[in-house]
């Protein structure tokens, strides 16, 4: 099923058109297997509780597993070592990787690109009609060894994606970089969740494998072409480019757990104005293109006020990951500046009612990031994990479904679901 709805308004300057494009997996659909290559930090910060969730954490994906999925395993932490290859989850095959998850100590050092890069090549190797090879990693380290620049972890996601392999990231704890997992993880338009603590990480996987274990269709992408605009963007973070004259934007995969959805903002030119709106997917191992019929709302109507909702999270957690980015760098002012963006995004969406999009969750983060600033730099606690917070919330990617039970040490992952 998909949708387009457009909803014109005032803006500044001039009048603009949001339109949200939802592509949504039927529930009966069969879904695609699964060739998941699991890439695991076993470095020594690991040690203890961290290891054993994550442990638990790649058994449930196993036992989730059915015997036309591939599952392989790859451990790191001064080295990488590719333990299981990807194998069809039988019985025999299950125990086997149940075994090696027992068997995980670890060691010392963190080899988090080298590993990303033989996780690759390990999951390029196997062919499985009908699945998109597809990487997840599992750290809670800086890299220590090998490369540690950012520009060598962002060339490095754009070479995975471009192989045809997507790569989604779980971050857990204190330590890691969230700019080194978005910069891995953008190019595939797949994002990163991140969790305080090892208590987060169940939950946290439990997401991951709704989606891997109930894909429908792979490289969705919706196009639009405009008329009567000055501009169009793309609100949302998903990679995306100009096409003659009309703008594409890469969704990637749809699950029966979770729809797409995408946000595209046009600045008008003229009265009369015009959306042509077309997605195209992979089902069945068939490239399919449907034509979507665009849907005026008036902007107060219930679905015009939830796609007016969907624009004010978007700027509400753009400002918000500009303000912890900005206490990060000890900049006082403009941390300020952003959360007053944050705090007038939020008072739209609270009064913008959407039951789909509920300003609730938003509040106890902002009133911490007020916190934040009125204690000034010189009195700012670690910041590593807020900033995992507004840069996993302002990810490209926005999922449509029931939110999970409310778990303190989990971190929202998308936009639009909890997106």
């Amino acid at each position: 099923m998909q949708t387009a709805w457009a909803v014109e308004r005032d803006a500044e300057p001039g009048r603009e058109v949001l339109l949200l494009v939802v592509l949504e997996a039927d529930a009966d659909s069969p879904r695609a297997p699964v060739a998941v290559n699991l890439v695991m930090d076993r470095s020594a910060s690991m040690r203890g509780a961290p290891l054993a969730a994550a442990v638990d954490a790649a058994r449930s994906l196993v036992e989730r597993a059915g015997p036309r999925d591939y599952l392989g395993l790859l451990t790191f932490d001064a080295e990488p070592e590719q333990v299981l290859p990807l194998r069809a989850m039988e019985p025999g095959a299950k125990a086997a990787f149940l075994q090696a998850l027992a068997r995980l100590e670890c060691g010392e050092g963190t080899a988090l690109h080298e590993a990303i890069e033989r996780g690759a090549e390990a999951v390029r190797r196997v062919l499985v009609p009908g699945a998109r090879p597809q990487l997840l990693v599992l750290t809670d380290g800086e890299p220590s060894v090998g490369t540690t620049l950012l520009p060598d972890f962002r060339a490095l996601g754009g070479k995975v994606a471009e192989s045809g392999v997507s790569l989604q990231a779980l971050g857990l704890g204190r330590h890691y970089l969230p700019e080194i997992l978005e910069a891995l993880t953008g190019p595939s338009g797949t994002g990163f969740t991140h969790v305080d603590d090892a208590e987060g990480l169940p939950l946290a996987v439990d997401v991951v494998g709704a989606d891997l274990f109930g894909e429908v269709v792979s490289d969705a992408r919706v196009y639009v072409l405009p008329t009567g605009f000055s501009a169009v963007r793309c609100s949302h973070r998903y990679p995306s480019r100009v096409e003659g004259d009309a703008m594409s934007a890469t969704l990637g995969s749809v699950s029966r757990a979770f729809p797409r959805r995408v946000l595209f903002t046009g600045t008008l030119e003229r009265a009369e104005w015009s959306l042509s709106v077309t997605a195209s997917y992979t089902q069945d191992n068939d490239a399919r293109r449907v034509s979507l019929p665009v849907t005026r709302l008036l902007p107060d109507s219930e679905e015009g006020r939830f796609v007016r909702a969907v624009s004010a999270e978007l700027d509400l957690v753009a400002c918000e990951a500009a303000a912890w980015k900005a206490l990060g760098k000890r900049q006082v002012e403009a941390a300020d500046r952003a959360l007053d963006g944050a705090d007038r995004a939020l008072f739209k969406l609270a009064r913008l009612a959407s039951p789909a999009v509920p300003a609730q969750r938003h509040v106890d983060r902002l009133a911490e990031l007020r916190r934040a600033v009125e204690r000034r730099a010189s009195q700012l606690p670690p910041l590593g994990i807020r900033r995992a917070q507004s840069e996993v919330s302002r990810v490209s990617i926005s999922r449509v479904g029931p939110a999970p039970a409310p778990v303190s040490a989990m971190v929202p992952w998308k936009v639009g679901e909890e997106s």
